[in-house]
């Protein structure tokens, strides 16, 4: 007696399993933050290691030219040297020819005059000029291949500027950075300031507005400071900044400035509106003449020529600084290497959200491309307020995130879908081997047939032992044969929140018997367990057996049956009541026909509408109800095969369920909410055995044509998946 109380209250088989709404998302959280960071840090690493720079720079030079075109600069005028000017010189520009046109431009009464032509020796250049102060020249600094260019002899250092330029030698030689200040060591070329840069800050001092070096050396002009671009500032990397440097940022080459040549001013073609206070540059264009010309990120336009002349460079850098100081156009700005380190990781960490949230490759493929398109507005929109911030880099993470989390999903799934299909073999096995005892009286004692089990065990009472040490029973949901369905709370979580308690008694008790049960049992749980996992399945939360009685606990799921919502307690359903309906359910057959398991019992009883979000939660799944005898709703030969009498097709009553088995009942169910007629009610067709309804009920040929499909009589004239009748729903 003692050892029968002790085996009563001993838990002999417990298997709890703890992943529960909370546990799987902090599961999904962290492997999509591990993701995130090994992807961000994997790009990182191959950003620094300057594999992703030209294509990053490439992707500026293409914003660069995709920005709308600016008004030219009103306060410069180009005089270009051009081809049909030195022929009139043979070729050279003299002294005698230029000193007639500054005289010329110097009666119009410029503010200032650059003279980007290159005269070393000529001492009779500038001569007989009242304002020779207001007149700025250029030399050249020595560099490999290159020697040093003096300034003209009669020219003051201080109103010279050097000419050299920086370009992306490491890269593609496209000019992208403007060079302001640089300390000097030639012999002749001694200026600090860059010829583009002088110019504009002598015409800003005629404004009265002055240049100043504060803090570390940040070059101020009025009251904007041109922050100095830094080894790794923007999408560059490691990138040689000696000299003062800054991004240049370009207008359009159509839309400059107003340009005249040499020969109209000097021919008085040339209005002096156009040259009275303002920045009058003069240089060179001319093909045949020796200067120096370079890529720009407008030479891939197909209206402009391969490189740019230096007089145009100039002239570029010349307006960036007037127009900042006096127009506020925007500098171009770029983050600190922190913040684009949490920009990429940003992108990173959604590319794994979105491969978490949509699993399905099509739609995924959809859905990324739709968020690189947003990636891709953003860094534009910003770009045309002067922010240049990574666009591959971050492209690249939301995808590689994206790769690697829906790889690792696959991975999962399919390691899933494996245990579930061994699970579902040795389930098969379980039901076989059941089945041949059900049928097989003689292996029982006689005792067993002369007096059978009860018909019904105690009622487990509120108050009582704790199932498992730790689930307390507080409502009776529903009873019926060998089986009772409890609501209890879970006194080992925090809150003790409420779960559902199937419990289960064999129909026999003999030892064959419950040796093949608690096969089948714990084949189901572990199932159950795997399928849980979709958010329209009650996740099982444990399974035990106690005192041969063999325990399910599940998730609440807090609502009202479908039974509620069809007729004769509510009124016929409408066609899209009916489609919604499909939808839900199906995209549940879907997830659980991939894994080759059978729900067995589709009835309205067993789909319940959740009342948190409104959707569809498929429950009972049938195989564990072998171990139990038939009830009022089931066929008689339900200890064979499990089914409800109207719902369940012709091949399931004969033990050979199949995945349509589950579309079939799915769609009686269709059916009995559009018609009104339960469908024990509804009678077949003599001939063909499919069930006869459309006459009682006006529908669309549509709908009624994937209804007959769902119900046909022989299993072969079916839709074969779930996914075939979803297909057709959508094309609706």
């Amino acid at each position: 007696m003692i050892s029968r109380l002790l085996e009563k209250f001993r838990v002999s088989f417990v298997k709890v399993q703890d992943s529960r709404e909370t546990s799987k998302s902090k599961s999904w959280l962290q492997m999509i933050l591990v993701t995130s960071v090994g992807v961000t840090t994997f790009i990182w690493g191959v950003r620094e290691l300057k594999w992703l720079q030209p294509w990053e720079l490439r992707v500026y030079d293409q914003m660069l030219r995709s920005r709308p075109p600016e008004a030219p600069e009103r306060r410069i005028l180009l005089v270009k040297i051009t081809d049909e000017d030195l022929k009139q010189d043979k070729g050279i520009i003299s002294a005698r020819r230029i000193n007639q046109l500054l005289k010329k431009i110097e009666s119009y009464q410029p503010r200032i005059v650059g003279l980007y032509l290159f005269q070393p020796e000529n001492k009779y250049l500038v001569t007989n000029l009242q304002n020779q102060e207001n007149i700025v020249s250029t030399c050249l600094f020595s560099s490999l291949g290159r020697d040093e260019i003096p300034p003209p002899p009669n020219f003051p250092i201080d109103n010279v500027g050097f000419s050299n330029v920086v370009a992306d030698n490491e890269n593609d030689q496209i000019l992208r950075r403007s060079l302001l200040f640089v300390h000097s060591s030639e012999k002749k070329c001694t200026t600090s300031f860059a010829f583009g840069a002088l110019i504009a800050i002598n015409y800003l001092d005629k404004q009265g507005i002055k240049y100043d070096f504060i803090n570390k050396g940040d070059f101020q002009l009025g009251k904007i400071i041109f922050p100095r671009l830094q080894p790794n500032s923007g999408s560059y990397e490691h990138l040689n900044a000696d000299g003062y440097q800054i991004l240049l940022n370009y207008r359009h080459p159509n839309s400059l400035a107003e340009e005249v040549s040499l020969t109209q001013v000097l021919s008085g073609q040339v209005k002096p509106s156009l040259i009275k206070d303002r920045l009058v540059i003069i240089g060179t264009t001319a093909a045949n003449y020796p200067q120096s010309s370079f890529y720009t990120p407008y030479s891939a336009l197909p209206d402009q020529p391969p490189r740019m002349p230096a007089l145009l460079i100039h002239a570029q850098i010349a307006s960036q600084l007037i127009s900042t100081v006096l127009d506020g156009r925007p500098l171009i700005w770029y983050w600190p290497d922190w913040a684009e380190l949490i920009w990429m990781w940003g992108w990173s960490l959604l590319g794994g959200i979105i491969a978490w949230r949509w699993q399905n490759p099509l739609l995924l493929l959809v859905v990324v491309g739709t968020t690189l398109l947003g990636l891709v507005g953003i860094c534009v929109a910003l770009f045309l307020q002067g922010g240049w911030i990574p666009l591959v880099p971050s492209g690249l993470a939301l995808v590689i995130s994206s790769i690697c989390v829906i790889t690792y999903t696959s991975h999962q799934n399919q390691r899933q879908t494996q245990v579930i299909i061994l699970q579902v073999e040795k389930q098969q096995e379980a039901i076989a081997q059941l089945n041949i005892l059900l049928e097989d009286k003689t292996a029982l004692p006689d005792s067993y047939l002369d007096f059978p089990p009860p018909i019904d065990s105690p009622e487990i009472k509120s108050g009582d032992l704790l199932l498992g040490g730790r689930y307390k029973i507080s409502q009776v949901l529903g009873a019926g044969g060998f089986g009772r369905t409890y609501l209890a709370r879970d006194t080992q979580r925090p809150g003790n929140p409420i779960c559902v308690v199937k419990k289960l008694m064999p129909a026999r008790q003999d030892t064959r018997f419950l040796q093949v049960a608690r096969r089948l049992f714990n084949s189901e749980a572990e199932i159950l367990q795997s399928l849980g996992k979709h958010h329209q399945i009650p996740e099982l939360l444990a399974y035990f057996e106690d005192d041969q009685e063999f325990y399910l606990i599940q998730q609440y799921i807090e609502g009202h049956t479908l039974s509620e919502e069809l007729p004769p307690v509510q009124n016929v359903q409408n066609e899209s009541f009916v489609i919604e309906m499909l939808k839900q359910v199906l995209e549940v057959l879907q997830f659980v026909h991939q894994h080759r398991v059978i729900h067995r019992d589709i009835k309205p009883a067993n789909i319940i509408r959740c009342a948190q979000d409104n959707r569809l939660v498929l429950i009972d799944f049938g195989a564990v109800k072998l171990m139990q005898p038939p009830s009022s709703e089931q066929t008689e030969l339900a200890t064979v095969a499990i089914g409800t009498r109207g719902y369940a097709p012709p091949e399931q009553f004969a033990g050979h369920p199949r995945l349509c088995s589950d579309i079939y009942a799915l769609g009686m169910i269709a059916i009995q909410a559009i018609t009104g007629i339960p469908p024990q009610d509804l009678h077949p067709d003599p001939e063909t055995g499919n069930i006869m309804w459309r006459q009682t009920v006006q529908v669309s040929e549509k709908l009624a044509a994937i209804l007959d499909k769902m119900v046909c009589y022989h299993f072969s004239d079916r839709y074969q998946s779930a996914t075939a009748v979803l297909q057709d729903l959508k094309r609706m």
